[in-house]
């Protein structure tokens, strides 16, 4: 199957604008394109290509919303879903299937500001980075408020936000960050954005293929960047916080290729490619070479003056392609990828 064009009701200006998705006309249309192009239904391909899109949420990817993903170009996400939408639309014919994951909060997570409290009261300001020796010195500790509509004491609170960024601490992970509220569960910015989310509704109709999707981030008392498993599994009484999603790892499985490709490099997509990865190493380290990274459409968290993750994400990605995962473009044709 070779590269199809793009649909005419694709707006690439529109990308970056939040706007209601027209289901129906794009129903239709999506089954005149099938007819048109000769498209075959997805369970009919012999080669199958799975697209796993991490966290294509207006949350992240529409400027002005809570926690815009913009690069240091100042654009990032936008530029990096009109080139995904392209990418789609052009490999119609050829993605089997797609998979996004939804990043979902509520007021009281732990990388919240009023998880937190210092001397005075005080949560602290979007961006702070809390270490080990935050917590040990007091600067800021549990918000005994919030204890109960956790089902904690303020004791039980406080020894778990001690034992959590102490695992971090050990784990060499990054330091508990205080985000931006975001993703917040039934909320505009929880949304696909809708470009996005109507390509892949094309694709579902054109393939008679629906979309999986995958909700990660919800408990209260754990970072969860990667779609397989939080930050740190388990609380300091050795409970389990929040299980391991394996429905990733069985794309590798079950799929010729897996393309990954969302939002944040530096985060939430090298977080899910990282333990992806883990997970292949005990099982069949050799499957690292069906994961394909398609990275110019994802982009770090950069807010000016004050975080810089880009070369946090760029050796990320070195690793990850020295373990056998290629890096490619979304305009190179995929079947040259096995060529790289």
């Amino acid at each position: 199957m070779t590269e199809l064009p793009i649909p005419v009701h694709y707006q690439p200006d529109r990308v970056g604008e939040v706007w209601r998705v027209p289901y129906q006309e794009r129903a239709e249309a999506a089954a005149a394109w099938r007819e048109r192009h000769s498209l075959n239904p997805a369970a009919e391909d012999t080669r199958r290509v799975a697209l796993f899109l991490v966290d294509v949420q207006n949350t992240f990817c529409i400027p002005d919303y809570e926690l815009f993903v913009a690069g240091r170009n100042g654009m990032g996400a936008v530029e990096d879903n009109r080139r995904l939408c392209e990418f789609i639309y052009r490999n119609l014919g050829i993605i089997t299937h797609i998979s996004m994951t939804m990043d979902t909060h509520q007021a009281y997570q732990i990388f919240f500001p009023t998880f937190l409290v210092g001397a005075n009261g005080e949560h602290p300001a979007a961006y702070t980075l809390i270490t080990q020796d935050d917590i040990q010195q007091g600067r800021w500790r549990f918000n005994p408020s919030i204890a109960g509509s956790l089902g904690l004491t303020p004791q039980e609170g406080q020894a778990h936000l001690e034992y959590y960024v102490a695992q971090l601490t050990e784990k060499a992970r990054y330091d508990l960050t205080v985000w931006p509220y975001h993703a917040m569960l039934g909320g505009l910015g929880h949304a696909l954005v809708p470009s996005v989310e109507e390509a892949v509704f094309f694709h579902s109709i054109a393939r008679f293929s629906p979309p999986g999707h995958i909700i990660k981030g919800f408990h209260p008392l754990t970072e969860h960047y990667s779609t397989i498993g939080p930050e740190v599994d388990h609380d300091r009484t050795g409970t389990r916080l929040a299980e391991r999603d394996q429905k990733l790892l069985g794309l590798v499985n079950e799929y010729d290729a897996v393309i990954i490709t969302g939002q944040a490099k530096s985060h939430c997509v090298a977080f899910t490619i990282r333990d992806l990865l883990g997970a292949l190493e005990k099982t069949d380290p050799a499957l690292a070479r069906k994961v394909y990274l398609l990275e110019d459409c994802t982009s770090p968290v950069v807010v000016p003056g004050v975080i810089d993750y880009s070369e946090d994400a760029d050796v990320a990605f070195q690793s990850f392609q020295r373990a056998g995962m290629p890096i490619i473009r979304s305009t190179e044709p995929i079947e040259n990828w096995s060529h790289r």
